[in-house]
C-alpha cells in the first residue's frame, strides 16, 4: 500500500532512483560483552522497508515511527530471550508467541509438511529458544468477525438515519487503515468497522485476561506476533491499542513469516526437524487447542461471515454457499442476496492498491452500490502479505501463493458462532455481550491523520 501522493509519476520515479539508496537504520550494534551464539541472529535483522512495499512512501509513516519500527524485529526477541537466561529476575519477561493463521500455510509450503503440523512445529522451535507460550490467534479472530457481523446489523438498520452509516468497510487490513486514515479522511473514516482486528484483539486477550488468569502484571509478558504483514509493525504501535493504566501496548513485537523463517535457516533447521510441541490455549498451559481457518478466502473471511449473518438476521434467509462474482479482476469481486426479485444486500471484496483506487472514486462520486466492502491492500489477501509470499526480486511468488491457499483451505473450518471459549469470555472477561467493557476492549476509534513530512524510508 502507498499513499495518496505514491500514485503521482514523481513519486514512482523517486522509488525507481532511489530504492537502493534509501537510509539504513542499524539495530545490530549489541556490545562485544553480550555475543554469543544468538548474536549470529542480528544480522538477520537490518531493519529497512523497500520504497515498493507497503508504508514506505515519505509520507506515510513520521521518523518516530520509522525509529519503533525498525526496533520489531528479531534483535529485540533475542534481547529478551538473553535477559530472560541472566540472573536478574526482575528483568525477566514471559514470552508468548500468537501465531496468525494466515502464516501457517507459508511454513507448510515452504517445507512441505502438513498444516496441521506446523504449529507444533513451530512451538516446538519457538519453545526451544526460550518461548513460554504458542498460541494461534484463531480465538481472537472470532471476536473480531462477531463484533463486526452485530456492527454490520446495527449500522443497516441505521442507514435511514445516518447516511454514513452504510456501506461499512472492514478495519482488519492496517495499511488499508493507514491509507484511510492518512489521505481519505471524512469522506471513509465514519464508514470503517470499529471492531479491532484480531492481532489486536490477540493482544488484550493476552496482556488483559490472560495476564490475570496466569496472576501476572502485564508488563512482564512480551508479546510476539508472527504475521505475514510489515503494516502490522506498525498497526501494533497505534495509540488506541496502548494502556494508558499499564503504559504498555498489547502488543510488543510483530516478526513476519519470512523473519522467522530467516532464523531457522540461520540455525541450519527444517522445520521438519524440529521437534514438535504442544501449542497452548489462553485457558490451560498445556493444551493443544488445534488450529482451524473460518469460512471464506485466505483473510479470516470477514465477508463471507457478514454476508450469512446479516442474511439471516434482516431477511431471515440462511445462506450456504457463497457465490464471488468476479469483476474487474479477480481481486474484485461481488456477492449479493436475492429476496423477491429484488438485490437486498449487495457485498464486494477489494484487494490491491488500484481496486481500493477505483472503490474510493466510485465512493466520492456518489456511486458507490455495496453495503459493505472487504478491503485489504495487498492483492492475492493476506496470505500475500509481503513478510512471506516474495520472490528474491521482491516479486509476488505466484507459485507459493497458489500452494499457501490449497494448504490454507485445507484447514478444517470452525464457526466463531460455535466457539464455546468466545462464548464463555464475553461473560467471564467482558461482562456480557453489551457491557462497556465489550466497547473498551474489542473495539478502537479511527483518527484523520495530518500530513507527515521528512519520514526515514526504511527497507526490511
Amino acid at each position: 500500500m502507498k499513499c495518496d501522493k505514491c500514485t503521482k509519476k514523481e513519486c514512482s520515479k523517486k522509488q525507481k532512483n532511489n530504492e537502493n539508496e534509501s537510509l539504513v537504520i542499524d539495530t545490530n550494534n549489541p556490545s562485544s560483552s553480550e555475543i554469543d551464539e544468538e548474536s549470529e541472529f542480528h544480522k538477520l535483522a537490518n531493519a529497512k522497508i523497500f520504497l515498493s512495499d507497503c508504508l514506505a512512501c515519505d509520507n506515510c509513516v513520521t521518523p518516530t515511527e520509522s525509529l519503533r519500527i525498525a526496533q520489531q524485529c528479531q534483535e529485540e526477541f533475542f534481547t529478551v530471550l538473553r535477559l530472560n537466561q541472566r540472573c536478574d529476575e526482575s528483568k525477566h519477561k514471559v514470552l508468548v508467541v500468537s501465531v496468525s493463521p494466515q502464516s501457517v500455510p507459508y511454513f507448510a509450503a515452504k517445507h512441505c509438511i502438513n498444516v496441521t503440523d506446523v504449529i507444533q512445529r513451530l512451538s516446538g522451535f519457538l519453545k526451544g529458544l526460550g518461548v513460554h507460550y504458542v498460541f494461534d490467534m484463531t480465538l481472537a479472530a472470532d471476536f473480531s468477525l462477531l463484533e463486526s457481523q452485530r456492527e454490520f446489523v446495527e449500522r443497516f438498520y441505521q442507514r435511514s438515519q445516518d447516511q454514513r452509516a452504510l456501506p461499512m468497510f472492514a478495519s482488519a487490513c492496517p495499511g488499508w487503515i493507514r491509507y484511510a486514515e492518512k489521505a481519505l479522511g471524512s469522506l471513509v473514516l465514519p464508514h470503517i468497522c470499529t471492531a479491532k482486528s484480531p492481532q489486536q484483539v490477540m493482544g488484550s486477550l493476552i496482556k488483559d485476561y490472560f495476564a490475570k488468569k496466569q496472576h501476572l502484571s502485564p508488563e512482564k509478558i512480551f508479546h510476539v506476533v508472527i504475521t505475514p504483514c510489515y503494516d502490522k509493525k506498525l498497526e501494533a504501535l497505534g495509540g488506541d491499542f496502548y494502556s494508558s493504566v499499564y503504559k504498555i501496548q498489547g502488543v510488543d513485537c510483530v516478526l513476519t513469516s519470512g523473519e522467522i523463517a530467516q532464523m531457522m535457516e540461520h540455525k541450519g533447521l527444517l522445520l521438519t526437524n524440529v521437534e514438535p510441541a504442544a501449542s497452548d490455549n489462553i485457558f490451560d498451559k498445556i493444551g493443544d487447542a488445534g488450529i482451524a481457518r473460518h469460512a471464506g478466502r485466505g483473510s479470516d473471511g470477514f465477508l463471507e461471515h457478514i454476508f450469512k449473518y446479516a442474511a439471516k438476521e434482516i431477511f431471515g434467509v440462511a445462506v450456504k454457499e457463497i457465490t464471488y462474482k468476479t469483476l474487474r479482476n479477480k481481486d474484485f469481486q461481488e456477492v449479493t442476496l436475492e429476496k423477491d426479485g429484488e438485490i437486498v444486500l449487495r457485498f464486494a471484496a477489494t484487494y490491491g492498491f488500484r481496486n481500493i483506487q477505483n472503490m474510493v472514486y466510485k465512493l466520492k462520486k456518489g456511486k458507490f452500490p455495496y453495503n459493505f466492502v472487504e478491503v485489504l491492500a495487498c492483492p492475492g489477501g493476506c496470505l500475500n502479505g509481503k513478510g512471506q509470499a516474495m520472490t528474491e526480486d521482491r516479486k509476488m511468488d505466484k507459485d507459493l501463493l497458489h500452494q499457501m491457499e490449497e494448504m490454507y483451505t485445507s484447514l478444517p473450518v470452525r464457526l466463531p458462532e460455535t466457539n464455546m471459549h468466545v462464548q464463555m469470555l464475553y461473560q467471564e472477561w467482558l461482562e456480557g455481550r453489551n457491557s462497556t467493557k465489550v466497547q473498551e476492549v474489542l473495539h478502537r476509534q479511527y483518527h484523520a491523520l495530518s500530513e507527515m513530512s521528512n519520514s526515514v524510508d526504511i527497507k526490511w
